[in-house]
């Protein structure tokens, strides 16, 4: 973990941000709050405030079988990262291309 000073951070986002961490690896079949719970060493009833949380911030959803996973809206965040790293490589490689082909 960094060095910030801890009391310049919120503890309650802190626990918010780790199961959305938590979440991840289980997009498609999701986690129940008790996995959720037992896996951060947390109480079910801050894991449901923290789910809570995500889901009105749109970062997390609840599926069908009640479990929990990542939003879309997240995934296209992710997706979005993947496109820019992609178009950086690509740029990148097309630099490279173009000094190579001017240095011989």
């Amino acid at each position: 973990m960094s060095q910030t000073n801890p009391t310049r951070i919120s503890r309650s986002g802190l626990k918010c941000l780790q199961v959305l961490k938590a979440l991840k690896g289980h997009t498609l079949t999701g986690l129940s709050n008790g996995d959720l719970s037992k896996a951060l060493g947390e109480s079910p009833a801050t894991i449901n405030r923290c789910l809570n949380t995500l889901i009105e911030a749109g970062m997390a959803t609840q599926l069908d079988t009640g479990r929990y996973a990542h939003s879309v809206a997240l995934l296209q965040v992710a997706q979005a990262y993947a496109n820019e790293m992609t178009h950086a490589s690509a740029r990148i490689n097309e630099l490279t291309q173009r000094v190579s082909a001017g240095s011989h």
